[in-house]
């Protein structure tokens, strides 16, 4: 299954918004063939797993796959029907399909057809590589999520501004293969003007560019001067700003002069409504969205409760200083009722750095300081 893990991973980040899956044919004990998903409308592992033979499969072969076969017919055909033609004896798997319509179905057709069914090995593995399409097939909503390089006491700069780079050459490129992974990643007005990154992600000598969007309610990264690379480079029709009809018509014309996008979502302030944007990346089909920053995107999307996933690389250094810069804040916490915590936690070390990340869980009430968002209370 390890295996199977790995070769679902070569379709990293190009399968939305299709999973990632790897299939082994194991004979006798040795893996005779492979294959992985790596592309939507592309044959499923279990396809190129059996191509890759080439053959039929001996008596007594077993196919590990990641991901409970699919029993339907979708753009491809079903996989469970596949399998049983092929003769394979014995199918063993990690995730059960999270659709609820589906999730269980291919275990009951291969039974049916004469097949073996082991179920559930390094199941949160295999859960855990599907993190933006178990949240799209469950809820039919994208999933955000957003990452932060934090000290041990949860500053991301100095008093000064100073933060690069806070965590070690192992942790970002860590941060590099996420955003290889989401389809998306955003950031907000002060970062463009600030770091004017390329936010790209830069794998094994190798740029790859996602949707980039840019929160800029009052599209203050728009000046007759000096563009930011974002709205200039050869990845410009890749960037989408997210903005109000606060920021001026003009502008938004002058970006899609260009050629870049514009979505201005409603608004009777100059922040950008998180759940229309979410409903706009629905629409789009645009299924994962990476935020990375800055702290006053952060805090809003925390403060609505719109976040879903958090990533935070914690460095083994300490400020000690309370001036010191956190990339979450806003709420009142009296309590620690009122915390929020993250689920289903995973624990990675990159070089000196740890990586925490999970689900974001939201108390039933939420207080946010009246001063910073002028709003009280976010009740369930």
């Amino acid at each position: 299954m390890r295996q199977a893990l790995a070769a679902a991973r070569r379709g990293w980040g190009d399968t939305h918004p299709n999973p990632l899956v790897g299939a082994v044919i194991v004979e006798e004990g040795a893996v005779v063939a492979e294959g992985f998903h790596a592309k939507a409308g592309e044959p499923h592992a279990e396809i190129k797993a059996l191509r890759a033979l080439g053959r039929k499969p001996r008596a007594g072969a077993t196919l590990y796959v990641t991901l409970e076969p699919c029993c339907t017919h979708g753009r491809t055909p079903p996989c469970t029907d596949a399998i049983v033609d092929a003769g394979i004896s014995r199918v063993v798997v990690g995730a059960t399909d999270p659709n609820p319509a589906h999730a269980g179905k291919g275990f009951e057709l291969l039974r049916a057809g004469g097949v073996e069914v082991v179920e559930g090995v390094l199941a949160a593995d295999c859960t855990d590589l599907n993190l933006i399409f178990n949240h799209w097939i469950t809820t039919g909503r994208s999933l955000l999520a957003a990452k932060s390089g934090v000290t041990l006491d949860g500053k991301v700069a100095t008093r000064t501004g100073d933060s690069k780079w806070i965590t070690g050459e192992a942790a970002r490129a860590n941060g590099h293969l996420w955003r290889r992974y989401f389809p998306a990643i955003a950031v907000g007005a002060g970062t463009v003007r600030a770091d004017n990154p390329r936010l790209t992600a830069r794998v094994d000598g190798v740029e790859w560019c996602p949707w980039r969007f840019v929160f800029d309610g009052l599209l203050r990264t728009v000046t007759d001067k000096s563009m930011p690379g974002v709205y200039t480079d050869e990845f410009r029709d890749r960037t989408i700003v997210v903005t109000t009809p606060h920021g001026g018509l003009g502008y938004v014309r002058k970006l899609n002069a260009m050629g870049v996008k514009a979505w201005v979502l409603n608004s009777t302030t100059p922040k950008v409504n998180f759940e229309d944007f979410r409903a706009r990346c629905a629409q789009e089909g645009i299924t994962g969205v990476f935020f990375e920053g800055g702290a006053q995107l952060l805090s809003e999307l925390l403060q609505s409760r719109e976040l879903d996933y958090l990533f935070t690389y914690h460095a083994p250094v300490l400020f000690a200083d309370d001036k010191g810069k956190a990339i979450l804040r806003g709420l009142r916490t009296e309590t620690l009722a009122q915390a929020i915590r993250l689920q289903q936690v995973r624990h990675e070390v990159h070089g000196d750095d740890t990586l925490m990340r999970g689900f974001v869980k939201y108390p039933d009430r939420m207080f946010v300081d009246e001063a910073t968002f002028n709003r009280k209370d976010y009740g369930a």
